[in-house]
């Protein structure tokens, strides 16, 4: 049974970008390494956005920037200057390919194309196994998702980001390629957080995606008639469809960090590393795995990595609200867009500015919603 220093369980979004960092450290050449996923990672399965003040290292898997994004709502549009933000978007295989031309160049990294059926914490050890082998090690990185621990439990709200996208290639040019659209709310709401998410890569070429923050999925062609529809608002009558791509993502303040141990760090969606309150992953992911590698350095109990911060109790609050009262999300989101500084709310969503500027964006909402939601919510303050 091979034993090595680390096992990554699963290579999502958070794993990868933590393997590259770790090999760019340099500080991790003399370590063993498995990466186990049963996606070979070899297609073209998601996209990504963010935003970013400056150039990061993913600049080779970024495909498209925008300067301007368009919010709007059943009556109002508002052009966003995103300055000094650029609107990134990232498509997963060029995201992979980064990642894996690195990986090859490892002697110490092995990746491992099975499904993880256990993983046993020992007192000297992990044991993981696959339906093939077993192996031990001495930390398991774990970015498998189990659901089902956030699912049968009452105490934190959950909600899904739930889409389906289509890249389209149209015959009239229709598309500002200079303007990605944010969110589209002028869509039929039907008692729920819905909206239209545009990103175009030329005047005749987009993806658009219908999203829903809610608990519950919809029929396939619920979301694909919408699709249809908003194409047909946008004057678009012949065009053919390039690729699809679905998800659910959940939303949720389930603290997954009591799950970790001294051996076992559950990240990305398995550690509540997506933002609860967007379902954005990419830069929240980017931002912690910078901080688990620095932390591996000199580390040594997993379990002490986590940190809770003054967002996640922000995030909790707008989960409440939108998970008893789902409608209100369009309403929310309008009040924050309607006036206030797109630069800040980024900044806000980044989880980077001060309790001042936080009230600045806060103040924006509707005040009754999240009075309710603190007197519910305030007890997890105490845990």
């Amino acid at each position: 049974m091979k034993h090595y220093d680390y096992i990554f369980t699963g290579t999502g979004l958070a794993g990868l970008m933590t393997i590259y960092k770790m090999i760019e450290s340099g500080k991790f050449d003399d370590q063993s390494i498995l990466l186990i996923d049963e996606n070979t990672k070899k297609d073209n399965d998601r996209t990504w956005c963010f935003w970013e003040q400056n150039e990061s290292k993913w600049e080779k898997s970024i495909s498209k920037k925008w300067d301007s994004a368009l919010f709007t709502n059943a009556t109002f549009s508002r052009d966003l200057d995103l300055k000094p933000y650029q609107y990134n978007m990232v498509k997963g295989l060029d995201f992979y390919n980064q990642v894996f031309e690195l990986i090859s160049k490892q002697k110490n990294i092995t990746f491992l194309n099975e499904k993880v059926t256990d993983i046993n914490e020992l007192e000297n050890h992990v044991f993981v196994a696959t339906p093939l082998e077993n192996f031990t090690c001495s930390k398991v990185i774990n970015s498998i998702y189990r659901k089902s621990e956030v699912e049968n439990q009452t105490n934190y709200p959950l909600l899904q980001q739930h889409f389906i996208g289509w890249f389209i290639k149209s015959k009239e040019p229709v598309f500002n390629t200079q303007q990605a659209t944010f969110m589209d709310f002028s869509v039929e709401q039907r008692g729920n957080t819905r909206f239209m998410y545009v990103l175009p890569t030329s005047s005749t070429e987009a993806l658009l995606e219908y999203t829903l923050f809610s608990a519950n999925l919809l029929p396939k062609e619920e979301y694909e008639n919408e699709i249809i529809k908003y194409i047909q608002k946008l004057g678009i009558t012949d065009y053919e469809i390039v690729e699809k791509e679905q998800g659910s993502i959940p939303m949720s303040c389930y603290p997954f960090w009591k799950k970790n141990t001294k051996k076992v760090l559950n990240i990305g969606t398995a550690g509540g590393w997506t933002k609860a309150s967007t379902g954005y992953t990419f830069k929240s992911s980017d931002k912690k795995s910078t901080e688990l590698v620095a932390f591996l350095q000199k580390g040594t109990d997993l379990n002490k990595f986590h940190k809770t911060t003054k967002f996640w109790f922000y995030d909790l609050l707008l989960l409440d609200i939108l998970y008893r009262k789902n409608e209100l999300g369009a309403s929310i989101f309008s009040s924050l867009f309607r006036k206030g500084s797109p630069a800040l709310i980024f900044k806000f969503l980044d989880e980077e500015t001060t309790f001042a500027e936080d009230l600045q964006v806060i103040w924006k909402c509707p005040k009754m919603p999240f009075i309710d939601a603190l007197v519910r919510s305030g007890r997890h303050l105490f845990q």
